[in-house]
């Protein structure tokens, strides 16, 4: 493989990187405002208050930087990094466009992608217990409960789509992609995407937070630009799983038009689901601690399970 692509390739996820998350964060304050039936800020920027996300992260950049007094130092600082690392990589596995080398060569993208998307828990168990306050750790455990439940739906979900496209490369999927996937893979879609929500804590999976029980859950303790990285990874995380559910679920970069616009319509369909991710927000009320739990095991897994035993079946009719 090129260096040159490789290279092309980091600089364009980089750039991605701290440019879709912040998009979507726009997105969501002025959405969230219209649905609500408020302007928002609007004066920063001379249209529609457009900068008042780079408002905010001057604010953010300009306020001290407090570490509590008993809180371990060390793990404290460490955590919005570990927070945002693992999308940051998860991001360089997602194909693009059918010429897109790097994200569709890796024989195991999918099982890469979904162990990265795995670790992003570990950041929240690291905030939640360096900051020794009990309304952060009782939400880093809430978080540590909610993975190891939904990783199962969120894992076999993914599984039914690769014995469809018998295959875990990303661009493999894509390829073996067809319309009748979205009847045949649909109950698969919808777990895979309910459990991606509850994977990075979106409501109504926000019960590590609660901001009305949990003052502001794991986050509580953080400032400055510690708590500015810690969102921005929660925007990167509303990215990295509409962009995989579009590559598993949605055809990727399969759309009307040369497949030289691939490109156009994976981002296009990343930024539908990610308007689905606010909407949900908005809509949706906050489920308790024992709601989400009893979804899971009573709701998505027996959904995953049977979704994943007929996968099976017609995959071995067809052979």
């Amino acid at each position: 493989m090129p260096m040159l692509e490789i290279a092309l390739r980091l600089g364009g996820v980089l750039a991605a990187f701290l440019v879709l998350p912040l998009l979507v964060g726009q997105t969501e304050h002025k959405l969230m405002a219209h649905m609500q039936g408020r302007l928002g800020p609007m004066h920063a920027g001379r249209f529609h208050g457009w900068a008042q996300l780079i408002a905010d992260g001057v604010k953010f950049a300009q306020k001290e930087d407090l570490v509590p007094e008993g809180a371990d130092k060390p793990v404290f600082k460490l955590a919005p990094a570990v927070a945002l690392l693992p999308y940051l990589l998860a991001l360089l596995f997602i194909p693009l466009g059918p010429g897109d080398l790097v994200g569709s060569a890796l024989d195991m993208g999918l099982f890469a992608v979904l162990a990265l998307v795995g670790v992003g828990v570990l950041a929240v168990l690291m905030a939640g217990w360096a900051s020794a306050n009990k309304y952060t750790l009782i939400g880093a455990l809430r978080a540590a409960a909610q993975l190891m439940a939904y990783e199962l739906p969120f894992v076999l979900a993914a599984a039914s789509v690769a014995i469809a496209a018998g295959t875990l490369s990303l661009g493999g999927i894509v390829e073996a992609w067809n319309p009748w996937w979205l009847l045949w893979q649909a109950p698969a879609a919808f777990v895979f995407f309910a459990a991606g929500l509850a994977e990075i804590r979106r409501p109504p999976f926000d019960a590590p937070i609660a901001d009305s029980e949990l003052v502001f859950g794991y986050l509580t303790e953080y400032a400055g630009l510690r708590f500015a990285l810690l969102l921005l990874a929660e925007y990167a995380g509303i990215v990295v799983i509409s962009a995989l559910t579009t590559v598993l679920f949605l055809g990727g970069w399969k759309g009307p038009g040369p497949e030289s616009l691939g490109w156009l319509w994976t981002l296009l369909k990343t930024g539908g689901l990610a308007m689905v991710v606010i909407w949900l927000r908005v809509a949706w009320p906050r489920l308790r601690v024992d709601q989400i739990q009893t979804l899971c095991w009573k709701g998505l897994v027996p959904v995953a399970l049977g979704q994943l035993v007929l996968t099976t079946v017609v995959a071995l009719a067809i052979d």
